[in-house]
């Protein structure tokens, strides 16, 4: 077990290295979108592209993140958790997970997970610890392989106490639903009672929407595939969902003080707890 500090751990006889600036990547696309500088031409123009068709997607990747911020809050002060799971982490940006989870829990353990170089570069310098109690880790995985993903976890995270495993805006990157069924069910399987599932996702809201995502696969990035309010909440199956339910983000818990009138957008998400 790690005692503190960053660490960052990649499959052997992968490259540590290796970003193409010529092909548009959701991490760096997201990052553009959030304000960030983490990006190239290619990633802000097809970030560009998504928003003629699809102007509400700046809002929704700014609404999604303070959904984290209030999700992380929520298990570390309330559900007591200090263990998280962070798969698809992306680039970072405002208040990180650990961020977060350290502010309230000082011992929190926070494992990342992605599998971009440019991701990777930037977490070691990012991604430190804000306590010296707590831990703050990368692990270079992939989202198709939950148990290359459990073993590395396992390095830091203690899998006999509960730990919060967290999708945010990522499985729309697994094309067949079955298949992501399976990833979070063998993922979610290997933690214990009292575990917590986190997760938001863009959802399906008309023909706008679907042709700004059908535009961003034909610029040659991974295929992002909208699903239903419906396909997510049945992830939950078997766990129990914690109040409000799986609801649009602007609508999970939120702090009127902090976001003013609350806004609707096509993104929801969702807590729940694992009996």
């Amino acid at each position: 077990m790690l005692e503190g500090g960053v660490a960052d751990s990649s499959p052997a006889g992968r490259p540590r290295f290796k970003v193409d600036a010529d092909v548009p990547h959701s991490a760096r696309v997201w990052n553009y979108w959030l304000g960030g500088k983490d990006n190239y031409p290619v990633d802000r123009a097809a970030g560009d592209d998504w928003v003629a068709l699809n102007p509400g997607i700046v809002t929704m990747a700014q609404q999604s993140r303070q959904f984290l911020i209030r999700v992380v809050r929520f298990l570390a002060a309330e559900a007591g958790v200090r263990q998280f799971l962070d798969i698809g982490t992306g680039l970072p940006t405002m208040q990180n997970t650990h961020e977060v989870a350290q502010a309230v829990a000082p011992d929190a353990r926070v494992v990342y997970v992605d599998n971009d170089p440019l991701v990777l570069a930037h977490a070691r310098a990012l991604l430190v610890n804000t306590t010296p109690e707590g831990v703050t880790t990368y692990l270079d995985a992939d989202l198709h392989d939950p148990e290359s993903i459990i073993d590395g976890a396992r390095n830091v995270l203690n899998f006999t106490k509960p730990i919060a495993v967290m999708f945010m805006g990522v499985l729309g990157h697994v094309a067949e639903f079955g298949e992501l069924r399976s990833i979070v069910d063998r993922l979610t399987a290997a933690v214990p009672s009292g575990s917590y599932l986190a997760l938001w996702d863009d959802t399906d809201a008309g023909e706008a929407k679907r042709r700004a995502s059908e535009s961003y696969a034909e610029t040659g990035a991974v295929a992002y595939h909208l699903r239903t309010p419906e396909d997510l909440e049945r992830i939950f199956d078997g766990w129990e969902l914690v109040e409000p339910g799986l609801v649009p983000v602007t609508r999970w818990r939120p702090n009127l003080a902090e976001v003013g009138t609350v806004q609707e957008i096509d993104a929801h998400g969702g807590v729940a707890r694992k009996p």
